[in-house]
């Protein structure tokens, strides 16, 4: 079962997802103090007194507003309500309370759920500050002062939490979980393709382009396995990242892809295969992930019986270093193929698990120098004694040598594709290191 879940709400820049980033002890969730920073509902894990749970950011509630985007953000922190087992709401002592505080009570009132009183900003520590009561008028009881800049009163915060949580369920194992980074350039349509894999609206979808600025995980389980979606801000040129916000959700997009075993790099099917697409993929090409290529947009495309093909080609040509990658053909919007997506995440993610034994490289390698003599430089040839698998997630072999520097890129090559031609690793890049005599093997 998913872990039990903690949602912060509250109206904007009151300080939730500096206060979320100081429970989680990481800087997960952007801070800035331009109101609305953070549009959708941000997951981080929180551990409290032995019991760990999900804490939940979420955009601020604008309870009456004209705003298409405020509105987004309140149906996000809504549906972060319904699936929360506790609710932190917090306020601005500085501020005082607000007629959408009143409005952001009452809806917290209506959902039945725990929920704890926050008033954030009193950073000062000793006699309680006066202007905390006249947020009993809420009517969610106790406010506890916090300062979500200095810490003050978090573990008051979180003792209710952890008191008001339902029993622990037995976690199950995250090994089997498969996280899958979906990356690509902004309005490509990643969160469109997450919600149609969720069925639900986990995230903002609008045509406005950089709708999503944070990296958000979605756990996700069907007939085919488990998973952990993560949707992210599309990234930019570095030229057009002009202010501080673009600038960490690129980071945390590179971040996204750091921790997944899998990378769905989506290309727009009117654009092709665009300069940023080749940064892109190329980034998740060289951080080792195994990837899919995933057209998107399918449906959009006038096709005759060779389109397809056509395109499959250019991918090819134009991403030449990741011929290893298979290409799905989808459009996010009416569901076409997307099924089809599971069966190859779960192939390109053991294929980048696959661990070949010594004596079947060998065997490979023998081979493969029999049909083509290693290169000579001055008459002196290339000699490989043996190679091994020193790991995988990508699969990393060693190729021990008389003289790495006769080891011609081109003979590298050569034996890669050798060894994909025997045991597939279809998806994933292959890393390979070259020793030579004496060298350590550590």
């Amino acid at each position: 079962m998913a872990k039990r879940a903690v949602a912060i709400v509250g109206r904007p820049n009151v300080g939730k997802s500096l206060l979320f980033n100081k429970l989680t002890g990481r800087r997960t969730a952007i801070v800035e103090d331009t109101p609305g920073v953070t549009r959708d509902r941000i997951y981080g894990e929180c551990e409290w007194n032995g019991r760990t749970f999900q804490l939940i950011d979420t955009g601020g509630i604008e309870p009456s507003t004209d705003s298409e985007m405020l509105q987004f953000m309140r149906r996000q922190a809504e549906i972060a309500i319904q699936t929360a087992d506790v609710i932190i709401m917090v306020t601005d002592v500085k501020v005082g309370v607000t007629a959408a505080d009143q409005d952001v009570a009452n809806m917290l009132k209506r959902s039945k759920k725990p929920v704890v009183l926050a008033v954030n900003k009193c950073d000062s520590v000793g006699t309680v500050n006066p202007d905390v009561y006249e947020f009993y008028a809420l009517g969610l009881g106790d406010p506890i002062e916090v300062s979500a800049v200095h810490g003050h009163g978090t573990g008051d915060l979180l003792d209710f939490c952890v008191e008001h949580l339902p029993p622990e369920e037995a976690d199950e194992a995250e090994s089997d979980t498969v996280k899958v980074a979906i990356v690509g350039k902004p309005n490509v349509g990643k969160s469109s393709l997450l919600n149609q894999i969720l069925g639900v609206e986990r995230v903002i979808v609008s045509d406005v382009a950089g709708t999503t600025r944070d990296a958000i995980d979605s756990t996700f389980e069907n007939e085919h396995g488990k998973y952990c979606f993560i949707d992210t801000a599309g990234l930019r040129r570095k030229s057009k990242v002009d202010d501080a916000i673009e600038k960490y959700s690129n980071m945390r997009t590179v971040n996204a892809i750091e921790r997944a075993d899998v990378c769905l790099i989506l290309i727009d099917a009117n654009e092709g295969v665009t300069e940023q697409d080749t940064k892109i993929a190329g980034i998740a090409h060289e951080a080792g992930k195994a990837c899919i290529l995933v057209v998107n947009k399918w449906d959009l495309v006038d096709k005759d019986t060779h389109t397809m093909d056509r395109m499959t080609e250019k991918i090819r040509q134009d991403l030449s270093y990741m011929l290893y990658a298979p290409i799905l053909f989808i459009s996010a919007k009416t569901g076409q193929r997307v099924d089809r997506l599971y069966e190859l995440i779960n192939f390109v993610n053991e294929q980048s698990a696959l661990r070949i034994t010594t004596g079947m490289l060998n065997n490979v390698l023998e081979d493969a120098t029999a049909r083509v003599q290693p290169p000579t430089d001055k008459g002196r040839r290339l000699k490989i004694y043996y190679m091994t698998q020193i790991g995988v997630k990508p699969p990393h072999f060693v190729f021990f040598c008389n003289d790495a520097r006769l080891f011609h890129f081109s003979y590298q090559r050569y034996l890669e594709n050798q060894i994909r031609a025997t045991f597939g690793l279809e998806g994933t890049p292959i890393r390979i290191t070259i020793r030579q005599k004496g060298d350590q093997e550590g």
